[in-house]
């Protein structure tokens, strides 16, 4: 089956979920369109899922993805946590934060039974998750929904790993890629492979169909993948200057400056390697922190320096997630983005 047919779409491209920079504005845009917008959820509680479906839903009536993260919490570990609050003492002292004022904790929930009540009221045609799959009673109810389920693969055994236990399509996430890697079965960084690498691998590794991520900004580079053997393709980059983003004007400057060519994978900003900007925290901590508690734990001590360093106008402490190619990143329609993509795709 085509990936068009899978997920009752025009366009076998997947607008990607980007937690922190989109809700439903931008999911809406692409959708009324004919490709798949995402709603990234990792970030919302049930209350506020609700909300978004309720907004989501009365700008399209296209097919939509929703995305979870369906992560096991870091244990809390306070000699960890101490460590790494003494490498940000130095930056607390410069920008006048207290951190004895700061809370420890979480800030991105694993997909739950809550979450899972809320998909079952509104029965969504599509729901992604990174990081694997929820346990099978959860992964179980999702399905009773009806809906297709898309899971990220960065290497050959994850994409076996998704087939078999029950993913309806596989996300090739290649090195390029923005934001979180995906990866769930090993927390080792030299497994992941570049996309046009790793793509042709899982394709002939599995029979679902294969959507590539990662470096793809343009329509020659969805030829590229199409040519390599997948069904669609999956962006996100790209999107994240368009105005249907809530991207940060300090955001939206570094994606458009020369300083998107250098990115790297940093555990600064949440204690699991995802692909941003290079900014000062990441050049002086080094972009993988030792001490950087496990995911999502590390968020909490460096969110007031994010905070009070964008108060000032500055992106020194701020995750600026991008991917590799950030030269498709323009101030245009979403939905004109996505026609010019599809542009890549031969019919």
């Amino acid at each position: 089956m085509s990936l068009k047919d899978l997920l009752q779409i025009d366009i076998p491209l997947i607008q990607a979920p980007m937690a922190g920079v989109q809700l439903h504005e931008l999911a809406a845009a692409v959708s009324n369109v004919g490709a798949l917008g995402s709603l990234p959820c990792a970030m919302l509680d049930a209350t506020g899922l609700e909300q978004e479906l309720m907004a989501l839903h009365s700008r399209t009536d296209k097919p939509f993805n929703l995305n979870f993260f369906c992560h096991t919490p870091a244990h809390a570990d306070a000699e960890r946590e101490a460590q790494w609050r003494a490498a940000l003492a130095p930056y607390y002292a410069e920008l006048g934060i207290d951190p004895a004022s700061i809370p420890s904790g979480p800030w991105r929930q694993p997909f739950s039974t809550e979450l899972a009540e809320v998909l079952e009221r509104f029965k969504p045609a599509v729901v992604s998750f990174h990081f694997g799959l929820p346990a099978p009673e959860l992964l179980q109810r999702v399905k009773a929904t009806g809906a297709k389920v898309l899971s990220s693969a960065t290497t050959v055994e994850e994409a076996i790993w998704l087939e078999q236990h029950g993913a309806d399509a596989i996300i090739a996430q290649g090195l390029e890629a923005g934001g979180h890697r995906g990866m769930f079965l090993s927390e080792d960084i030299t497994t992941q492979l570049g996309t046009f690498a790793l793509l042709p691998q899982v394709v002939a590794a599995v029979q679902v169909p294969v959507i590539a991520a990662g470096g793809i900004a343009d329509a020659q580079g969805v030829r590229a993948a199409m040519s390599l053997g997948a069904s669609g393709v999956q962006i996100g980059t790209a999107y994240l200057c368009t105005p249907q983003a809530s991207t940060s004007a300090i955001h939206r400057a570094a994606l458009q400056s020369p300083a998107a060519r250098h990115t790297a994978l940093t555990n600064l900003f949440s204690g699991r390697p995802a692909r941003g900007i290079v900014n000062r925290v990441m050049r002086e901590l080094g972009p993988i922190s030792k001490v950087a508690p496990g995911f999502p734990l590390a968020t909490a001590a460096i969110t007031p320096l994010r905070s009070k360093a964008e108060s000032q106008g500055s992106g020194d402490f701020t995750p600026l997630w991008s991917g590799q190619n950030a030269s498709g990143c323009k101030d245009v329609d979403a939905a004109q983005l996505t026609l010019e993509l599809a542009q890549g795709f031969t019919y």
